[in-house]
């Protein structure tokens, strides 16, 4: 792989642990909100993407035999970077990367927010994708991409009782 492609990759990862230990709410009862779920999408990630790179050493099985797809793996990654960073700049003060309502916490509904309900999940999730993609191994693809999406729906079904318990009504009006 040439370096663009190492540099995206340790970039997207950087960041990531970078919003770990920024936006990560003190409160004592994020535990109970959150059911471990942080917890289980890092270690989701971390296996999913050490097998699925193991496997594109040891297996051969390309996705489509052309470096184009490893190229639009990497612009589908850069998407979902940035794609993740406008949902989180939206949210200001509000994101955390463990689930949390603060006292004064509103319903964003603006910007991604108008359109989707989890736009930095889906972002996390087209990185994760664009990762898989980049590549170009059709096991690394599964391996990577499948476990990650299944622990983000878990912990997407965790925010959304938490906002429909926090919000009511209108988080019901808001998901229409």
């Amino acid at each position: 792989m040439t370096p663009i492609f190492k540099i995206i990759w340790v970039f997207w990862l950087l960041s990531e642990i970078a919003l770990t230990k920024i936006h990560r709410t003190n409160q004592n009862h994020e535990k109970n909100w959150d059911k471990n779920s942080l917890l289980l999408i890092w270690v989701t990630i971390t296996l999913s993407i050490t097998i699925g790179v193991f496997a594109t050493y040891y297996t051969n099985i390309m996705i489509f035999n052309t470096s184009l797809i490893n190229y639009s793996g990497l612009v589908l990654m850069i998407i979902g970077i940035v794609i993740r960073f406008i949902a989180i700049r939206t949210l200001g003060q509000f994101f955390t990367v463990n689930l949390n309502l603060a006292d004064n916490h509103q319903l964003i509904k603006t910007g991604l927010y108008k359109f989707i309900r989890h736009p930095a999940y889906t972002g996390s999730l087209l990185s994760a994708l664009g990762l898989a993609i980049s590549l170009n191994n059709l096991i690394s693809l599964f391996v990577i991409f499948i476990p990650i999406f299944f622990v983000f729906i878990y912990r997407i079904n965790i925010e959304e009782n938490l906002m429909q318990s926090r919000f009511g009504n209108e988080y019901y009006e808001y998901k229409k």
